[in-house]
């Protein structure tokens, strides 16, 4: 939820690791709140800013799988749902991350 009025212009995308059925459980965030890793975070822009009111709840889901003509880029897809009081999304975008 929105703790405050605002635009959104992008979402940052990161990822969690965990170790955890070995002796000596370990694990690792790459999120911009934890301690910094080398590893970084994705910022995936949106075409036009998305106007959310405090309370308000934006929802998605975001996908990642190989790209077909070179395995290590990562063809990534997302899907934005949001129904605000000043703006209304239901898009789906799509990014290479190479």
């Amino acid at each position: 939820r929105a703790h405050r009025n605002d635009f959104i212009n992008g979402f940052c995308a990161y990822f969690e690791c965990a170790f955890t059925q070995v002796h000596k459980p370990i694990g690792f965030s790459t999120s911009p709140f934890c301690r910094y890793t080398h590893w970084k975070q994705t910022v995936l822009y949106v075409e036009d800013a998305i106007t959310i009111c405090e309370g308000e709840k934006i929802c998605g889901r975001i996908s990642c799988k190989p790209n077909k003509k070179n395995r290590r880029d990562l063809d990534i897809s997302l899907h934005i749902t949001f129904q605000g009081s000043r703006c209304q999304v239901d898009k789906k975008v799509n990014f290479r991350l190479r």
